[in-house]
């Protein structure tokens, strides 16, 4: 605020870039145009068996979107409001600002500052500012764009108009803009669809995946569905041997197509009766050996239906002006009005637990009895089926409005003032469907038929669900029973914000080596949140999700701010400008308390060609609020989908677990046959109100600008360092517990104490997921950016490349438990674009590549590596260098008023890079695709944007 000169002479990098520019390119979207201005930006799109809302939200240098400040017109904005389908608002406060709330036909400009800037602006702006600047001045554009691509799922269309006017007094423009993205969903694209093992012959390198004989192809390897988990006593019970064939194979399964005969042995003769298992004609045992690997069913077409981009439609209304009341002052005021409805499908898996129909007669049940429930199933053993089903789904209804107005002038010939006052207010109504808690959990280990009863929570007359019947297995649900189990509900996550900024800059006097100046400001913000879940919730009755209050909470933050540009030497040899820069921010934060942080820089102007700057700043940042008034929440999860140590002799020897769980789980006292608990586990959060320390962070970049006065030519090194500490973060429950038993440092992982377990036998009592505190994250490397432009025949050739090198990625959970993830997947040691513009006349040619560097997890997990079912076999744990080509040619018809722009985006149709599947505890996998955000999902599509201006 204390520097008005041009973006290209200030000390710290600033990149600008257009819409015209993106079109280019093949996308409208605000997000995809900040990822060309920082290759390094990451998108994290969560998949959608663990959320509602894929936001692709803005960050620098791999850090949170926390950490980047977004203005509008130079004025911040606010969280909208985005929820999550396990846990009622879940994320409100935390999933960054929605940028596509902006519409791009609005859009004059982006302005990227590269640079850490929270002692100006606050703790938002750790990694960097970015401020969209809107169109003014006279005339207006209605404009189109479409992407297909050559397979189907992922189109995109957008139309938008923009019409404005200017005279001497003032100006102002309305924009309204709609866009559509259509679903691509897993079945959409063959890398996605199928997960096969892909496992290779350490010596021949020949694939060594197993194949189904059903159809001999590889075995698909997703989500198990259909089978009856098994839990077996007959040892225990009957003092002798149990009948199935491999411990691990406590899976049963029908045989839906009357062939599993031909390639499996079935269960075999009881050599213990009557404790050993019975089953009714057409079950076998599956997921013990390669052979029942191969035929155990994982590839439900409900999967293939779920979503990874959700179906979004975004309706945006905007406008902005300013009046000129006299020669020193100007009224100005801007409004924004936005709906974004999204539609994500998916699937689940709901289970239950009953004992076999002679459990009373073999002295498990009291009183003894038959279980007619159970009718075939015989011997010690408790069964849990295990359906699949579609009834999973949600949809968000997202609101959001912002309104600016304020005052701005001067007071002579050198200061200037601004004061304004910003309201902003979202309302997130999200729609889940939910399986009812008291339809299954009542008839837990039912002993016979619930008919005449009533449910405990709905009151409802209860029927007898067909837990083992093949086909309600396979999630063909009938309609009574689908009424009976299912239900919707919605809640609403409401956020609103009021600030009151002003600020004044300006000269404060004239120095022997230029002027120097000055800014002061302070900021007033009240911030309310107010989640309230959908009634099912409420009432604690939503089966396998979070039971959950209403969060509720208020903070209000007050803050001033200095800033100060001092000119220290000028026109001397080898000095052409050094000037300081400094700036301190003092924030009080109601719920918390205060801190104060400052940032200095230093700016060398060598000669007017060559300039060094130096930087260096902290910052500070409270717990948001829903971090700090999340209401407890209480959850449950099957103890076989969070206990890593369940038979972990048999899942080390599958490949299902990597050595490092087995041998933690040996180091605990687990046998390699440790059964598991049978109750599930309950998971535990709230908010840390009292609990949470602020983030804190350190930022230092250095780095120097070159601008030869022999060539059109402009180069930009910069190194970062930025560090974060004591980041407030959710780790999930699974994550956790795995986590606790893969780590380098068991048993003194302090993941370790976030759960409890009943002795060695009755598995993990609780999990504790609340928002904590975790140590470390430091983020260091260089930024190159080189922009050439010369004349080349009859046109204008302008080259750009602009690359992250990153030397150092830590990530440490806590104080002890650091790790440098740098070169991983998800976190790639370079990144980088290139992008070649010719203009001749009307036409202009583009050609682009977007670069995503080498990455291996193949030293973290300790070779590639690893013993399926006894054989060694090699696992892919790295990919090489992606690279995604996009060309377009625009022509503009100048008299017509028309640009036309038609291109190919991801020319080569490159797919992510194909790795491993086996559960190694390393990747995260859609199909056989390594599922990271840098990598493109959609495919080749081909664009077409017209632009009509008037």
């Amino acid at each position: 605020r204390a520097r008005h000169t041009a973006a290209e002479e200030l000390a710290v990098p600033v990149d600008v870039f257009t819409p015209e520019q993106i079109h280019s390119q093949g996308t409208t979207e605000t997000t995809q145009i900040l990822s060309q201005l920082s290759p390094s930006v990451n998108f994290p799109r969560q998949s959608v068996s663990d959320a509602t809302e894929i936001v692709r939200p803005f960050t620098m240098r791999g850090l949170s979107p926390d950490h980047t400040l977004v203005l509008l017109n130079g004025k911040r904005r606010h969280h909208t409001a985005l929820t999550h389908y396990y846990g009622a608002g879940q994320g409100a406060g935390s999933s960054g600002v929605d940028m596509n709330a902006i519409p791009a036909g609005a859009i004059d400009r982006i302005e990227i500052l590269r640079d850490g800037a929270a002692a100006q602006y606050g703790s938002d702006a750790i990694a960097g500012v970015v401020n969209i600047i809107t169109k003014k001045g006279n005339g207006g554009t209605l404009e189109g764009f479409a992407s297909r691509p050559t397979e189907s799922g992922g189109a995109e269309s957008r139309v938008n108009a923009s019409w404005g006017r200017a005279t001497d007094r003032g100006n102002f423009r309305v924009t309204a803009d709609w866009y559509k993205q259509s679903e691509l969903n897993k079945g959409s694209r063959d890398y996605f669809r199928c997960g096969q093992q892909y496992i290779f012959d350490p010596t021949t390198g020949a694939r060594r995946d197993v194949v189904d004989p059903r159809t001999g192809t590889y075995h698909c390897s997703d989500l198990l569905w259909g089978q009856v988990w098994l839990y077996d006593y007959a040892e225990f019970y009957g003092n002798g041997t149990t009948n199935i064939p491999h411990a691990s194979g406590r899976l049963a399964q029908y045989d839906y197509d009357g062939n599993l005969a031909n390639y499996i042995p079935g269960y075999a003769p009881d050599p213990n009766p009557p404790y050993g298992l019975g089953t009714p004609p057409g079950w076998f045992p599956v997921a013990y050996d390669r052979a029942s690997e191969a035929v155990a069913n994982a590839d439900s077409p409900f999967q293939d239906a779920s979503s990874l981009i959700p179906k979004v439609e975004r309706e945006t209304l905007y406008a902005d002006g300013e009046f000129k009341i006299d020669d020193h002052l100007t009224a100005y005021a801007e409004a924004l009005f936005n709906r974004r409805k999204t539609t994500v499908n998916s699937y689940r898996q709901f289970w239950t637990y009953i004992y076999n129909s002679n459990s009373g007669d073999l002295g498990i049940l009291f009183p003894a009895g038959d279980n007619p429930l159970a009718a075939g199933w015989t011997g010690a053993n408790w069964l849990s089926p295990t359906p699949i089903t579609n009834h999973a789904g949600s949809f968000i209804d997202v609101t959001y409005n912002r309104f600016v107005s304020g005052l701005r002038g001067d007071v002579g010939k050198t200061w200037n003032w601004d004061v304004s006052l910003q309201y902003s207010y979202s309302d997130g109504a999200y729609t889940d469907e939910q399986v009812f808690n008291d339809a299954i959990a009542d008839q837990y280990f039912a002993t016979g038929s619930c008919v005449g009863q009533v449910t405990s929570v709905r009151g409802v007359p209860c029927i007898d669900v067909p837990w083992l019947d093949p086909q309600f297995l396979a999630g063909n649900i009938s309609p009574d029973v689908s009424a009976f189990l299912f239900g919707s509900e919605t809640g609403h996550t409401k956020y609103r914000q009021w600030t009151l900024e002003g600020y004044t800059t300006g000269k404060l006097m004239d120095l022997p080596t230029g002027p120097l100046n000055v800014a002061i400001g302070a900021q007033y913000q009240s911030d309310s949140i107010n989640d309230t879940p959908g009634p099912i919730t409420l009432a604690g009755n939503a089966w396998g999700t979070t039971t959950s209050g209403i969060t509720k909470g208020d903070q209000t933050t007050k803050a001033i701010f200095g800033e100060i540009a001092v000119p220290l030497l000028h026109d001397l040899p080898g000095v052409k400008n050094l000037e300081l820069n400094g700036s301190v921010r003092y924030t009080n934060v109601d719920t918390y308390g205060g801190d104060t942080t400052y940032k200095a820089g230093l700016a060398w102007q060598i000669m007017p060609s060559f300039k060094v700057r130096l930087n260096q700043g902290t910052s500070f940042r409270s717990p948001a609020l829903y971090e700090l008034y999340l209401a407890d929440q209480t959850s449950f999860v099957s103890q076989a989908r969070i206990d890593p140590c369940t038979r972990w002799g048999d899942a080390v020897a599958a490949g299902t677990i990597p050595q490092r769980v087995a041998d933690n789980c040996a180091a605990a006292g687990f046998a390699p046959d440790y059964t598991g608990g049978t109750v599930t586990a309950t998971v535990i959060t709230g908010g840390g109100l009292g609990v949470l320390k602020a983030e804190t962070s350190k930022s230092r970049t250095a780095g120097f600008v070159w601008h030869p006065s022999f060539a059109n030519l402009n180069l930009s090194v910069d190194f970062f360092d930025i560090e974060v500490s004591n980041e407030v973060s959710q780790l999930g429950a699974k994550q956790i517990v795995f986590g606790c038993y893969n780590s380098l440092f068991f048993p003194n992982d302090p993941l370790c104490n976030l759960f409890d377990r009943t002795g060695l036998q009755e598995g993990i009592d609780n999990v504790h997921d609340s928002y904590i505190n975790i140590a470390d994250q430091q983020e260091r490397g260089w930024d190159i950016e080189l922009t050439y432009q010369t004349r080349l025949g009859p046109g204008n050739l302008t080259i750009n490349t602009q690359n992250t090198f990153k030397t150092r990625d830590l990530q440490a959970l806590f104080a002890d438990t650091v790790e440098d993830t740098n070169g991983r997947f998800g976190n790639p040691k370079w990144v980088g674009n290139l992008n070649l513009t010719y203009e001749t006349g009307p036409w202009e040619f583009y050609y682009g590549l977007d670069l995503v560097g080498p990455v291996s997890n193949e030293k973290h997990y300790g070779g590639n590596t690893a013993t399926y079912y006894g054989e060694t076999v090699r696992v892919v744990l790295k990919a090489d260098s992606v690279i995604y080509h996009a060309v377009s040619m625009a022509y503009d018809f100048k008299s017509a008023g028309v640009k036309a722009t038609l291109g190919v985006a991801n020319l080569a149709n490159q797919k992510p890079p194909q790795v491993t599947t086996l559960n190694l505890g390393e990747l995260e996998t859609q199909g056989n695709s390594a599922f990271y955000s840098q990598y493109d999902w959609v495919g080749r599509r081909y664009f077409l944007n017209l632009k009509k201006s008037f």
